[in-house]
C-alpha cells in the first residue's frame, strides 16, 4: 500500500481526465491527497476520472472546469480550487506544421494553453504556498522543452518557455519554508514517448509496416529518437511526480527532469 504522506494536502492536476494527468491524479490520491480533477471530456469521461481517483484512495476527488486559454477562466478555476499544496500543470495541446504554414491562431492557442496558463496558475497558487511554508509545483513540460523537432514550433517554444518560467519561480520561492515544513519547489518533468491513447495511432501506423507487430511498431517509432526503444507508462511519470511531493525532495528545485530513454543524452 502506498504511504499516505499527502493526507491533508490538496492537489490540482490540470488535464487529468485521461492519460498522464489522470495517472498523476490517481497516484496523488493514493497517497491521501484531496484531488481536483480538471480537463476535457464528456460527462461520462469526467465521472470516470473522478471515480478512478477516488478508487485509488483519494480523500476526495471532484472536477472543476476551466478554459486554460482564458486568463479570466483560470482565475475562476484557481479561486474555486482554493489554497493548494500541490499544483500539477499537465494540460497541453499540439498542432504540427512547418513554420511558414503554421496558422497564427494555432500558435496563439498553443502558447496560451501550454505556457501562459502555467504562469497564471502559478501566479495564483504560489503566494498561498509561501504563506504555509510548503508547496509543490510540477510542470509537465516535455522532451521538447529540452530539444527541438521539426513542425512543432509553437509546442517547442512553449515547452522551452515552461522550463525557463519554472526556473524563475524556483529562484523566487526557494527560501520559503524550511526542511521541516518541506519548503516550496517548482520542477519540470520532461517525458519523451509515453504510451497513451494519443500516441496509439502512430504505433498502429508503424506496426502495419511490420505485419501488425505492435512491439516492432514501437521500436520503429522510437528508433528515430528514444534510444531505450521502449516507452514510459503514465504511471512512471506519476511515480516521479509523487516523489517530487515528498519532504525529502525539498532541495530538488528548478530542475527539468528528462524521462526520455536517453533521447537528450546525446
Amino acid at each position: 500500500m502506498t504511504e499516505r504522506f499527502l493526507t491533508g494536502r490538496t492537489a490540482l492536476v490540470t488535464g487529468s481526465t485521461s492519460g498522464i494527468g489522470l495517472a498523476i491524479a490517481a497516484t496523488l490520491g493514493a497517497a491521501g491527497a484531496r484531488v481536483i480533477v480538471h480537463g476535457l471530456g464528456s460527462t461520462e469521461e469526467i465521472s470516470h476520472a473522478e471515480q478512478t481517483v477516488r478508487d485509488a484512495g483519494a480523500a476526495s476527488a471532484h472536477f472543476l472546469p476551466g478554459d486554460l486559454a482564458d486568463p479570466v477562466a483560470i482565475e475562476h478555476l484557481m479561486q474555486q480550487a482554493g489554497p493548494l499544496d500541490i499544483l500539477v500543470n499537465n494540460a497541453g495541446i499540439q498542432h504540427t506544421a512547418p513554420i511558414a504554414e503554421m496558422p497564427p491562431a494555432q500558435w496563439d492557442r498553443i502558447l496560451a494553453i501550454n505556457l501562459s496558463a502555467v504562469f497564471h496558475s502559478m501566479r495564483w497558487a504560489l503566494p498561498n504556498m509561501a504563506a504555509r511554508g510548503f508547496g509543490r509545483v510540477i510542470n509537465v513540460a516535455s522532451v521538447h522543452g529540452l530539444v527541438a523537432s521539426v513542425q512543432k514550433a509553437p509546442y517547442v517554444a512553449a515547452k522551452h518557455g515552461v522550463i525557463g518560467l519554472s526556473k524563475v519561480a524556483a529562484l523566487e520561492y526557494a527560501a520559503h519554508g524550511d526542511r521541516s515544513s518541506g519548503g516550496i519547489t517548482i520542477n519540470c518533468i520532461c517525458p519523451g514517448f509515453v504510451e497513451t491513447a494519443l500516441i496509439e495511432p502512430q504505433i498502429q501506423s508503424r506496426a502495419a509496416h511490420h505485419g501488425g507487430d505492435r512491439d516492432a511498431g514501437i521500436r520503429d517509432l522510437l528508433g528515430e529518437k528514444q534510444p531505450s526503444l521502449r516507452m514510459a507508462l503514465p504511471d512512471d511519470i506519476a511515480a516521479l511526480a509523487l516523489w517530487l511531493c515528498r519532504r525529502e525532495a525539498h532541495n530538488l528545485n528548478g530542475a527539468a527532469i528528462p524521462v526520455d530513454g536517453g533521447w537528450t543524452a546525446a
